[in-house]
């Protein structure tokens, strides 16, 4: 593992698949500007806000998505990661699906996401994500790369899920990268922390690409795409605006506070 610069792009996607790859291209273009050899894209970045549409055009969205996916990092010579976009699981269901690919196009790591989204939320919004959407049956993996480290992935929801992000850690993980379209009531009081609590308690990095801003009437996201050390803190936050979030990946901080707080040597329960 190198130091090297990560970016988690932050966007408003729409119910509109040609207009989010094109927001998505430019952010791709702006984060290798500014020297990004990681991008990471945020959940639902090529479809975000009405359901229904995005069942019906499920097979097209997931198509145009990881050619999307293949042809950016070919293009700008990157490892990009789509961080959910729908695969047709079933009649009327799809699976959340992550995807990691490689400045080749090679795809590296897929990884359908597990927790899913059912809540009432105090401002009177209701999410049933399984109504649509299928959970993944099996834990994400770690990728090695020699150059950007362990990478671990998960999406948005498993945040709340402290063992998925301890199974990334006793597997290697170095980083870990959570994609999300966080809700804005939500995101206000929790994500930050959660992100902070992830990396703290695992040493590890956290990259968390975001949504931001109103998708359609009702479905507000909470935006602050953000970079967080294995020590908690906050190198890079991209606000309320879409944009990107960019910082350095450094193995000698790792290996500092690995030194420094070695709590995953001393678990008792495994």
């Amino acid at each position: 593992m190198k130091a090297y610069l990560a970016a988690a792009v932050q966007m408003t996607s729409e119910p509109d698949l040609e207009k989010n790859l094109a927001q998505a291209e430019d952010l791709i273009d702006l984060a290798v500007r500014q020297g990004a050899e990681l991008v990471t894209l945020p959940e639902n970045f090529s479809f975000l806000g009405d359901e229904a549409a995005k069942i019906d055009q499920a097979e097209s969205i997931c198509r145009s998505s990881e050619t999307f996916l293949k042809t950016m990092a070919q293009r700008y010579q990157v490892t990009l990661l789509g961080g959910g976009y729908p695969v047709v699981a079933h009649e009327g269901k799809v699976f959340n699906t992550a995807l990691l690919v490689a400045p080749d196009g090679e795809a590296l790591m897929r990884y359908e996401k597990v927790h899913l989204f059912d809540v009432n939320l105090p401002d009177g919004n209701t999410y049933r994500e399984s109504n649509t959407v299928v959970s993944g049956q099996s834990l994400p993996s770690v990728y090695p790369s020699k150059d950007l480290g362990n990478l671990g992935i998960s999406v948005c929801y498993d945040v709340r899920f402290p063992e998925l992000y301890r199974h990334l850690s006793q597997m290697g993980a170095e980083v870990l990268v959570v994609p999300a379209a966080f809700t804005a009531y939500t995101g206000k009081d929790h994500w930050q922390v959660l992100l902070q609590a992830r990396a703290i308690e695992n040493t590890c990095y956290v990259i968390a690409p975001a949504q931001t801003g109103f998708h359609n009437a009702r479905r507000q996201s909470h935006g602050h795409a953000a970079i967080i050390d294995p020590w908690g803190m906050v190198l890079a936050d991209a606000g309320n605006q879409p944009g990107v979030a960019i910082a350095e990946i450094n193995p000698s901080r790792l290996e500092q506070v690995r030194r420094q707080m070695p709590s995953l040597q001393h678990r008792v329960f495994i």
